[in-house]
């Protein structure tokens, strides 16, 4: 068992979330699901927590109503998922699968700049080609420098763009 575990809150929505988001990861699976039993914002029976794993990372996700655990009204959907101040970076091996997250996530989401997205949920992803660090955080400053120029133009991260940029070359 991991020591820090993601917890999403959600309104009503938690399973649909879970289930997309397993959708989109190889290896990932929802784990386990809780039910409300009375105590709860939740009817007897409905969803309370589904648990999932998305790469041998888990997370809980969880039907909270909209009341927050401090008594606060939270509001729509949109406003129950943490803001971009929090994200989850998905390393990704390929641009192909750069440009398929990219894509998933984006739909009903808001791209953002420099590879992060907001998806249908609320909730904030930076979706990050292989060999990425290496360009924008390098050992030779002045090529960095341009590659973190060329990213900061971006939305989708493409990993050809920041190398020719990187190594001096017209983008």
């Amino acid at each position: 068992m991991q020591n820090i575990t993601p917890f999403l809150w959600f309104d009503d929505n938690a399973e649909e979330a879970a289930k997309y988001y397993v959708s989109l990861f190889e290896d990932s699976k929802i784990t386990h699901v809780t039910y409300y039993d009375g105590a709860g914002p939740g009817d007897d029976g409905d969803v309370m927590t589904v648990s999932f794993s998305l790469r041998g990372l888990d997370f809980v996700a969880l039907n909270g109503g909209r009341q927050g655990p401090d008594g606060t009204e939270l509001g729509s959907r949109f406003d129950l998922a943490a803001s971009s101040a929090v994200s989850f970076v998905v390393n990704c091996p390929t641009q192909d699968e750069v440009d398929r997250l990219w894509g998933e996530l984006g739909k009903d989401g808001k791209p953002m700049q420099c590879g992060w997205i907001t998806d249908k949920f609320g909730v904030t992803w930076q979706i990050v080609p292989e060999g990425f660090i290496d360009l924008i955080a390098g050992d030779d400053e002045e090529k960095s420098t341009r590659a973190r120029t060329a990213m900061m133009e971006m939305e989708k991260l493409d990993i050809n763009v920041l190398r020719r940029a990187y190594d001096g070359a017209a983008v």
